[in-house]
């Protein structure tokens, strides 16, 4: 561990409500530990194209509350390449960081990854900043929390029009190949189906759905579907209802990236402060290619090839649970 190395962050990828409160605790933590900190905004494109500042306490004061990045972030084709790592590489030479934090999701986790295996004097921490909740060694990731409570929010308003209308509403949900946020929401509001990838067997989930007699004791249904590029999310289901039972009134709302932002939650305030100490806490440690994570509310530190395990499994209870609530 050399101090007179700045500790470098970005945010790369999607952004997530909490992302500030992490950015927050990193910068305070290194520097209440000895350390400078330089921020990196735009994310990889902006560690390769030199965007980089030098952060004190009052650069991140009154930014816990905010959604988004102050730091801005970015997708970068180019440090996908050998190339783009080497000019990041050099920029990090020049400002003089010899620790970088990156938050961000499955992506940016598997990008720190590559570039610490191929500089081995770099070291990197991951911070699990997704909506999504889809690492895996860390129970929750920030911005799932506040998602998660935005989604409720919005089903509970559309829930009203479902009423008076007498209506199916298929709502969809961020999510990609990972169904957190559709299951859990779908509990949290009363939904009467959650259609999920992990939840996909031989049984057609749209049929177990209208078999069950949904409209025997209710004027409404809501169902949560997780997006998915494979088969079409909402509008897929939708279509199908219009098709294979036409005497049902369906509508499709598709909630997109009012997900992402807002106020973080409590929960994702305290998950992002705790992590973000953790983080310079690591680094003190001398540990590098690890995510920082929390497990039965206890600070973890799970390697980055652990964390980027795409078969992140969801508690199949949930599944149960929305079952027999639904009724």
């Amino acid at each position: 561990m050399d101090k007179s190395k700045f500790i470098g962050i970005l945010t790369s990828g999607g952004d997530a409500s909490g992302m500030n409160a992490a950015i927050r605790a990193v910068t305070r933590s290194a520097i209440y530990n000895g350390f400078r900190v330089k921020g990196i905004y735009r994310g990889y494109e902006g560690l390769i194209a030199g965007e980089v500042k030098e952060m004190t306490t009052e650069d991140v004061s009154s930014i816990i509350q905010r959604g988004g990045t102050i730091l801005k972030t970015a997708r970068s084709k180019e440090f996908e390449t050998p190339e783009g790592r080497r000019k990041a590489y050099e920029v990090m030479q020049k400002e003089n960081i010899g620790y970088l934090v990156v938050i961000g999701g499955d992506g940016s986790l598997r990008g720190a990854r590559t570039f610490a295996d191929e500089y081995e004097d770099v070291v990197c921490i991951g911070l699990p900043g997704t909506i999504d909740n889809d690492l895996c060694g860390t129970d929750v990731t920030i911005g799932y929390s506040t998602a998660l409570n935005t989604i409720m929010e919005c089903v509970d308003k559309i829930r009203d029009t479902a009423t008076s209308h007498e209506r199916i509403f298929f709502v969809e949900v961020m999510g990609r190949d990972a169904g957190f946020l559709a299951q859990n929401s779908a509990i949290a509001s009363g939904a009467e189906a959650a259609i999920i990838p992990e939840d996909k067997t031989d049984v057609d989930q749209l049929e177990k759905f209208i078999s069950r007699g949904f409209r025997k004791t209710k004027n409404s249904s809501i169902v949560i579907v997780s997006e998915s590029p494979k088969d079409g999310g909402a509008m897929h289901y939708a279509e199908r209802v219009r098709k294979e039972y036409p005497q049902y009134d369906v509508r499709v709302s598709i909630l997109g990236h009012l997900q992402r932002g807002g106020a973080p939650s409590a929960e994702d305030r305290i998950l992002a402060s705790r992590l973000g100490e953790a983080s310079v806490q690591a680094i003190m440690e001398e540990q590098r290619n690890v995510m920082i994570g929390i497990r039965d509310n206890e600070i973890v530190y799970v390697p980055f090839i652990e964390a980027v395990k795409r078969d992140k499994p969801i508690d199949k209870n949930l599944i149960r649970v929305l079952d027999e609530l639904s009724i």
